[in-house]
């Protein structure tokens, strides 16, 4: 859903980072995965493809907080 982010916190060394994926046009979303000592957070269309893609090492990755846009019921806004 258009609004939909990720933020990753990652660790640099002496500093963190910051990095955010946001899905920025109606009917994507964000897709989040862990497979083989990788963080891989991706927008998503809505027939599957993958339009760009945030990869981390996860073992550098100290937090990852997934931020859904609130969804009516009714399906109004949409």
């Amino acid at each position: 859903m258009k609004g939909d982010r990720v933020e990753i916190v990652v660790d640099a060394g002496d500093t963190t980072r910051t990095y955010e994926v946001v899905a920025t046009r109606a009917g994507r979303r964000v897709e989040t995965a862990v497979r083989r000592g990788v963080v891989e957070v991706s927008e998503v269309t809505r027939n599957g493809s993958v339009v760009r893609t945030a990869r981390f090492m996860a073992n550098r990755v100290l937090a990852l907080v997934e931020q859904p846009v609130e969804r009516s019921e009714e399906g109004e806004g949409e």
